[in-house]
């Protein structure tokens, strides 16, 4: 086992990097956190499986409730599931019935993007002849040290991927035709998803926001996506926006949400999982971080630009609720900035 610091990244890295003459015929990718936080692997896991042989398979182990996404593009050889939530004892024990079958498969290299009691249980039960540990806390975008893991391993270089494949390519698309969608007209894709308070925007603001990008650009279109309690959020904007917004809050599944992405031109987004299906899709992304480490979330690549707290006293403080009562690292981003951080991103793509 070495410790590896990655110049890119600037990440510390425990791996045992490949040795082998020959390139690897079997890989275990795993990654058993949030959405978002799987999301991000995929663009990185792409160049990797580009990149490889074409005998070499490449297998990922996830949680149900995020696979959605990896069995509906064309990257994986195969995607394994566990249910438990995020319970790590439920984790466990059920990866430990899941064992004799990923056991048979005699993977060369298994990449632990998760780093925690279940993902390194998996990989020493394993007994693989490579393998790379996920950095969990250095000060670095999840994206740079997803990279800095796979290069770990010493089988080449790692970048983002961004150019998807969907098994059924039309699903958003069709969605969108389904609920109003022009084709002539741009798609920017509104979401006002922050976990909580302290990482929301303003309502009032996006629709300020949507009405100065209608006077620039009067043949956009705007979508709004999500479950629960975005919903009411929906309405509100709907209201206000009439036929300029396509609601569909509740009528996608997070494959189709994914699909829906690839149409638009533009993301406004808090911090959510959505945001990062957008960046790892090379869809210009203009992201707005309330409380969130911006350090750990902050979209990548030139076509992304990002507000965070970082400057204030207070910033990055992980809070729900903005001890100041104000929530003063939202509120202070208005509408007319945004836009033209928008029209920056949109004209410069």
């Amino acid at each position: 086992m070495t410790e590896l610091e990655n110049p890119v990244a600037n990440s510390l890295i425990l791996a045992k990097p490949w040795t082998e003459k020959n390139m690897p015929r079997k890989i275990l990718a795993i990654r058993l956190q949030a959405l978002g936080d799987l999301v991000i692997t995929l663009p990185y896991l792409q160049y990797l499986k580009r990149n490889l042989p074409e005998h070499t398979k490449l297998d990922l182990l996830t949680r149900k409730e995020v696979d959605d996404i990896p069995k509906n593009v064309i990257l994986f050889d195969k995607v394994y599931s566990i249910g438990g939530g995020r319970n790590y004892k439920k984790q466990l024990l059920l990866s430990s019935l899941l064992l004799p079958e990923l056991f048979l498969n005699s993977y060369d290299i298994v990449i632990d993007l998760q780093n925690n009691t279940v993902s390194r249980f998996i990989t020493k039960s394993l007994f693989p002849k490579s393998w790379a540990q996920f950095d969990r806390f250095s000060p670095i975008a999840a994206g740079d040290r997803t990279k800095a893991t796979i290069e770990a391993l010493g089988i080449g270089n790692c970048y983002a991927d961004t150019d998807f494949k969907l098994k059924n390519d039309l699903e958003g698309f069709d969605l969108l035709k389904r609920n109003g969608w022009n084709i002539e007209n741009d798609l920017m894709i509104l979401n006002p998803a922050g976990a909580f308070e302290n990482r929301n925007w303003p309502l009032e603001n996006y629709i300020r926001f949507a009405n100065l990008w209608l006077q620039k650009f009067p043949k956009t279109q705007f979508a709004i996506m999500g479950i629960g309690n975005i919903s009411e959020k929906a309405n509100y904007l709907k209201e206000h926006l009439g036929e300029k917004l396509m609601n569909l809050v509740n009528q996608t599944t997070i494959a189709q949400a994914f699909s829906v992405v690839q149409q638009s031109k533009l993301v406004l987004s808090e911090d959510s999982g959505l945001m990062h299906m957008a960046w790892v899709s090379g869809i210009p992304t203009l992201a707005l971080f309330g409380s969130t480490r911006s350090d750990w979330a902050k979209p990548l690549g030139n076509y992304t630009f990002f507000h965070d707290s970082s400057d204030l006293e207070c910033g990055n403080c992980m809070k729900e609720i903005c001890k100041h009562g104000d929530n003063r690292c939202m509120t202070r981003y208005k509408p007319e900035e945004i836009f033209e951080n928008a029209m920056d991103l949109f004209v410069n793509k």
